[in-house]
């Protein structure tokens, strides 16, 4: 990691001036968006029909993934079984208010229940209150512990409740700790992904860590809104929709 004045510092320089974006994410074609798309269900309520539901529309598709709930991760691995679609969860869902301890036993257990990526939510109480050496350390042991089982850990930082030095020192300490992508929202917070959230996230990690826009992405033009700006993962629950839009008008 860096050293923590080093990260400030360059925080302070980042908020005054952002540096240039990497190159432009060649935008999907067609169907192609699909493959950009974690098919979500994240609603509490969601039941084994709406799971093995889910499942069915992202092999149809080729989503992705499907993002789920840890309690429907082993119906969906069961369900999506031979497929090339992925099995997602989140973890510290949805407040990110749980002890570091915690969330790495609950990413072992989706791991184990056949999860290969890991959206985990940070804990914003520390972040906001500057204890960023917390925050690193609670990336850095879900990092470890999502590489040494193959698979992927993304971090929400909840981009709606931070200031914007907040958002740069969340996406550098994020980068630092070995994260492989940084994500704008839950979509249970106060606001979802924005083109201006997407920009400022993928200036500062891009391109070593990518970028997965989630919350109120409804439609094929927010959808490559936020690929413009940076994205190269959506996390939606109108994927269905949003490829339908995308082959009518290829």
């Amino acid at each position: 990691m860096l050293a923590l004045s080093d990260l400030l510092e360059l925080a302070e320089r980042y908020n005054r001036e952002l540096p240039a974006a990497p190159a432009a994410l060649k935008p999907p074609q067609g169907a192609g968006i699909a493959a950009w798309i974690d098919h979500t269900l994240l609603k509490p309520e969601a039941t084994a029909p709406q799971v093995k539901k889910l499942c069915q529309e992202a092999v149809e598709h080729t989503f992705a993934s499907v993002c789920v709930n840890p309690a429907n991760v082993l119906l969906s691995a069961e369900s999506l079984s031979g497929s090339e679609v992925k099995v997602c969860s989140v973890v510290g869902f949805p407040f990110g208010a749980t002890p570091a301890t915690v969330k790495v036993f609950e990413t072992l257990a989706c791991i184990d229940a056949g999860a290969t990526e890991i959206d985990m939510v940070i804990n914003l109480g520390a972040l906001k209150g500057q204890a960023y050496g917390q925050v690193y350390n609670e990336i850095l042991a879900l990092a470890q512990v999502c590489h040494n089982r193959n698979a992927l850990l993304k971090v929400i930082l909840e981009m709606a409740i931070l200031t914007r030095q907040e958002k740069i020192i969340g996406c550098l300490i994020s980068k630092a700790a070995g994260a492989d992508f940084v994500k704008t929202s839950t979509g249970y917070g106060p606001g979802g992904a924005t083109v201006e959230d997407v920009d400022i996230m993928y200036r500062v990690v891009g391109p070593q860590v990518k970028v997965k826009a989630a919350g109120g992405i409804r439609n094929l033009q927010t959808a490559l809104a936020m690929v413009s700006a940076g994205a190269s993962r959506l996390g939606a629950s109108a994927g269905v929709q949003i490829v339908q839009e995308a082959v009518a008008q290829s």
